[in-house]
């Protein structure tokens, strides 16, 4: 029995005193001190974790303006309050170890467009994509480009003056920056944006923070011109935050939003913007160059500007490998051919875009004139070019390059690229020969790298692979961003291109030089005691507080490091996470991750149970846990025996006695185990197998409820139960019955059982079991057109008629169909943490499935979900102790069996349908949607895929009534429309038990399988 983590480090009472006091004094969003919070938000992508002292949620701008004016009680003038917008940081520019307020739970909303004027009003915890999303129907978008789009907020990019792709031509944030309002640390509502000496005057004739703030502002800038013309270097990524050399614009006119811009909350709390908008390019065209060598990529740059294209970024051959294990390449593998005897070292990706495809093809020629000339020249680097043209291809190419930030952090081994010196900035003509010394030094410690970043601008992520969980490889973190600082000096460069200062502020005095003290001034202007984000970019001149240095930082690999090895491998799949962000993906039409956008909590995210796990295994490593020998204990204990312990602690839970554990489960059950995580995290972190090892551990300690068992054994109930489907039926139909369930099992709104029998069916059908003798009577001839469908509990008993027309579907098209003897998979069990009795079911299923698989005929599953297990929890489960049959999906299949399926001669009709497919299948199984296509294709249809996130039901976890709210709202951010959209009626179709279920649940509209539809069609052409 695993031991009551009690014993966690408490909030300050400083602290919990200024929470208090703040929800007697009228706030309204959430306050979460609770050690779950705190810990998931004490990581960002940083290499560092700082635990804060709670977590705040303001709803509005008057919570903002509460906690500031609170904080100049004189109970609280000590603490401190943290800005926190994507948490995506790579300088751990929003960790502290006082309060995070977060402002994009929220403060998220659009709150104007002006289309004509091409300008947006919005809340600064609106993410970029959901911007853009709102307004490309307009022809609109906001720039710069950046890796993390899909979750970075506005805000976030506006406190590190974001850039990216592209910014040659884009800029920065800032330079579509129009107007901010920020919340200063009296209180007080600050709004700037350009103004006249006379507007300025008049601000300065005030007597608050603001008032002060312009004029030490001012006077810097009117005293200080010639010590910031020397100082600031002339850079596309020039120095952001607190920018001196832009006080006043080209115009003339005094702006202070230059001077917030990039302060990384380090001056106040921006709590809404207004923000330049630029018009969509027409036409948008790639060209993907491969070379032989990285430096080859990188020398060739220079030359590639030349032909003005829009943007060039480069890869390398480490990262161009990863992303070939990745989800992604499927999509952009067309574009990157690997030819015999090329060995790709390096890639630049040359953008073009404009409103003309004539003259994108004229400037695109102009460049591949020079690349076919090269081509022809001894020894070329240059290997060879594809081009990608229209935005849709463009954007799976920049899909590739935005996720190979993440992909980095996917290698294997303990040694794994992480951040601390990847985002310096030289003059581009600079850049090959800064990178060569650049990868001297990083030679010189043996260690390996990823590079990848915007060659035009002059700035390359640079990743070198570290174990920080190795004491001894620490110090190589100063040791090289020492010599990586005094190398961008050489090269008239910037430690911090485009990633922000945080930690490594450390460095800004040597940068800003005689006019650090000046930055202090302004900082003690905004923020005299040093409240806001404290020890970032500067401190108060008066107070003579140091900066934050980057090896005084708590690491997250010296936690980590408290874990051994053999718990470290237990739970493998979440302890690399690093924060990237990923799962906190905005686009509700996008699957990953659905309790996410169902709750806004960060707790209920991948990236937040793999923080919670790592501590959890943290905190049983430090009571001598060995994880490996509790597993071993709880499988072998006596299940009567270990009741009345068991008992006995669930009732201490009830009245409240604290155990970590308890935060962790609660985060635990709130994952739909969609396994999305597993397909499209970078990191390929995975939750649901986690998730099932914890549970295993935590009811070795507490009850289980009664729901769980129900669920565990549904597979071996429902046979029984079908037997006499109308007494179930009318039981789970029945309100009151229903409502018993809700209170007393958990669960409600349980699905009926199929009317049809299926043994019935099968014999009155001349449908043929799948028998080692009946297959062995088959003639060589009727073998080769063979196929065994492996059944599953949910299709086979409550969508049996779906089971028939698929057996029928695969007899009209020619094939020797056979249905397997039904016999439980066990995905049940193992999604509940039952997992001895999910060997037990595995292994004998596997004793039936490797009896068929000897014959050599293939097999296929109708359910994604099911069907995957055995590529996944078998495979995990088993690993190389035991061979898993080769059991592919049914589309899979079909669309391996083009020829014979274009012999059919099926008449072709011009007839689209929209499928919306399972979450696990689009995200573990990426190219099987396409086989759906390419079947529907040769038998006469037209399918397209529809984009939708998550349905809310993934298996039985929409019929528990805990979940129920969460499954709605789930299902309301994508599904719901869809489903009801009039032009889609009769459509539809989806290849998700749980999806159909749901959508007759929610919505009472009966959604087809995609086999059912192909089978209508040719039965009507047969007729």
């Amino acid at each position: 029995m695993i031991p009551k983590l009690s014993e966690v480090s408490p909030v300050q009472a400083k602290y919990l005193a200024f929470i208090e006091r703040l929800k007697t004094s009228g706030f309204q969003g959430d306050t979460n001190p609770d050690y779950a919070n705190r810990v998931v938000l004490a990581t960002d992508n940083s290499i560092y974790q700082v635990l804060p002292q709670g977590v705040i949620y303001p709803k509005s701008v008057e919570d903002i303006q509460l906690i500031t004016r609170l904080s100049n009680n004189d109970a609280f003038q000590d603490i401190v309050l943290s800005p926190r917008g994507g948490g995506t940081g790579t300088n751990g520019q929003s960790l502290t170890d006082g309060l995070v307020i977060d402002l994009s739970k929220y403060l998220n909303n659009i709150l104007e467009v002006n289309v004509e004027e091409g300008w947006a009003r919005v809340q600064t915890g609106v993410v970029k994509d959901q911007l853009n999303k709102a307004i490309e129907a307009h022809g609109l978008f906001f720039a710069p480009e950046l890796s993390t789009s899909n979750r970075a907020t506005i805000g976030g990019m506006i406190n590190t003056d974001a850039s990216g792709q592209g910014s040659v031509m884009y800029g920065k944030t800032r330079d579509h920056v129009l107007e901010l309002k920020t919340v200063l640390l009296d209180g007080e509502l600050l709004t700037s944006h350009a103004i006249s000496e006379d507007a300025l005057e008049q601000i300065k004739q005030g007597s608050g923070y603001s008032a002060y703030a312009h004029r030490v502002v001012d006077t810097i800038a009117t005293t200080k011109q010639k010590e910031i013309s020397e100082t600031f270097p002339e850079l596309n990524r020039c120095l952001t935050g607190y920018d001196l050399a832009h006080i006043r614009g080209e115009d003339g006119l005094f702006n202070m939003n230059n001077i917030l811009c990039g302060s990384e909350g380090t001056l106040g709390f921006i709590v809404e913007a207004k923000v330049n908008l630029l018009k969509i390019p027409k036409y948008a065209a790639l060209v993907n160059i491969r070379y032989n060598s990285f430096e080859a990529s990188l020398r060739h740059a220079k030359d590639l500007l030349s032909v003005q294209p829009t943007s060039i970024e480069t890869v390398d051959s480490k990262v161009l490998g990863l992303a070939k294990g990745d989800i992604i390449w499927d999509s952009v593998s067309e574009f990157f051919p690997e030819k015999a005897g090329e060995n790709t070292q390096g890639i630049n990706l040359v953008e073009y875009t404009g409103d003309s495809e004539e003259e994108i093809t004229e400037r695109i020629k102009v460049l591949t004139d020079i690349l076919d000339k090269l081509a022809n020249t001894p020894n070329s680097s240059a290997l060879g070019y594809t081009i990608a043209n229209g935005h849709a291809n463009v954007n799976k190419i920049w899909s590739m390059r935005k996720k190979s930030v993440g992909l980095l952090g996917n290698a294997k081994g303990e040694q794994r690229p992480v951040p601390f010196v990847e985002d310096t900035a030289v003059p581009p003509e600079n850049l090959a020969d800064f990178i060569m010394e650049f990868r001297t030094v990083l030679d010189s410690y043996g260690v390996t790298y990823g590079m990848f970043g915007h060659v035009d601008a002059g700035v390359l992520h640079v990743r070198p692979a570290l174990d920080l969980k190795d004491e001894s490889q620490v110090p190589m973190i100063r040791e090289i961003t020492d010599k990586v600082v005094a190398l961008t000096q050489k090269y008239d460069g910037l430690l911090w291109g485009e990633h922000g200062k945080g930690v490594r502020s450390e460095y800004a005095p040597a940068f800003f030089g005689d006019l650090y003290p000046s930055i202090q001034q302004i900082k003690g202007a905004f923020d005299p005691r040093n409240q806001l984000n404290p020890g970032k970019i500067a401190t108060p001149y008066e107070l003579g507080a140091e900066l934050l240095k980057i090896d005084q930082v708590p690491l997250r690999g010296e936690l980590d490091r408290q874990i051994p090895l053999t718990n470290r491998d237990q739970f493998k799949d979440g302890m690399y996470c690093n924060g990237n962000g990923a799962c906190f993906n905005f686009d509700p039409d996008d699957a990953m991750c659905p309790s996410w956008k169902g709750t806004r909590q960060r707790i209920h995210s991948p990236k937040g149970r793999a923080s919670l796990m790592r501590e959890w295994l943290r905190g049983m490593s430090n009571h001598d846990i060995d994880i490996s020998k509790e597993r071993y204990k709880v499988r072998h204990s006596n299940l009567i025996t270990s009741f009345f312990p068991r008992l006995k602690n669930t009732l201490g839970k009830r009245k409240g006695e604290y155990d970590f554990s308890h935060q962790v489960h609660e985060s635990m059950m709130g994952c739909l185990a969609c396994k999305s995580c597993v397909g499209q995290c970078p990191i390929k972190v995975d939750v649901p197998e986690f998730r099932a090892k914890f549970l295993e551990l935590y009811y070795s300690r507490y009850l289980r409820p009664i729901k769980d068992y129900f669920v565990g054994s549904l597979e071996y109930m429902t046979p029984a139960l079908a037997l006499f489907p109308k007494p179930y039926n009318w039981l789970i139909r029945n309100k009151v019955t229903n409502r018993l369930m809700s209170k007393v099992i958990g669960l409600e709104d349980s699905p009926a059982l199929s009317d049809l029998n299926l043994k019935r069916e099968m014999s009155r059908r001349g449908i043929r079991l799948a028998t080692p003798l009946a297959i062995e009577s088959l003639s060589p001839k009727d073998r080769k057109r063979a196929v065994i469908v492996i059944q599953d509990a949910f299709t086979s008993y409550f969508e049996t008629q779906l089971v028939l027309d698929i057996m029928e579907l695969l007899s009209r098209l020619g094939f020797q169909a056979y249905l397997a003897p039904y016999m439980p998979n066990g995905k049940p069990l193992h999604v509940h943490g039952f997992l001895k009795p999910f060997e037990k079911a595995a292994k004998k299923n596997l004793d039936m499935l490797q009896n068929l698989a000897f014959y050599g005929i293939p097999m296929v599953g109708i359910d994604p979900s099911m069907t995957l297990t055995y590529r996944s929890e078998y495979a995990k489960t088993f690993g190389t102790s035991r061979p898993i049959p080769k059991i592919q999906l049914i589309q899979e299949w079909l669309a391996g069996q083009s020829e014979h399926l274009q012999k059919q001669g099926i008449s072709v009709k011009d007839e689209t349908f929209h499928m919306m497919a399972h979450c696990t299948e689009k995200t573990n199984a990426a190219p099987s949607i396409k086989d759906w296509q390419q079947v529907f294709e040769l038998l006469g249809l037209n399918l397209a895929i529809e984009n939708v996130g998550c349905c809310g039901m993934a298996g039985t976890y929409g019929h528990e009534s805990r979940n129920k709210a969460t499954s709605v709202e789930i299902y309301n951010l994508s599904w719901k429309e869809k489903v009801n959209d009039p032009r889609l009626q009769n459509k539809l179709v989806a290849t998700g038990y749980s999806c159909r279920c749901q959508a007759k649940r929610l919505d009472a509209k009966a959604i087809k399988h995609p086999a059912q539809v192909l089978l209508e069609h040719i039965k009507a052409d047969f007729a």
